[in-house]
């Protein structure tokens, strides 16, 4: 796992973009673009630095078309990570 990795999650990987119009994401989310050799895709990252998000990115694809943060409303840290197991 690299170092950038670590600094940011990616919450939906080579998704439809129409994701990033959902409220419920934390407000530190972005939708990034970028191609590789199957075309253009799209990510929904977050991190607490968008610089983060981009270095990630650009260190592993060497190509980001656009990054712009989603519609998401709540306070990254109000937000329950949906991947995340609940403890018991």
């Amino acid at each position: 796992m690299g170092r950038s990795l670590l600094k940011i999650k990616i919450l939906n990987e080579n998704c439809d973009p129409e994701l990033a119009n959902d409220t419920s994401l934390p407000y530190t989310s972005y939708l990034v673009q970028y191609c590789t050799e199957d075309g253009v895709q799209w990510d929904i990252a977050v991190s607490s630095k968008k610089a983060d998000i981009f270095d990630h990115y650009w260190d592993t694809y060497k190509n980001v078309q656009n990054m712009s943060q989603t519609q998401g409303k709540v306070n990254p840290k109000m937000w329950n990570d949906p991947s995340k197991k609940k403890k018991k």
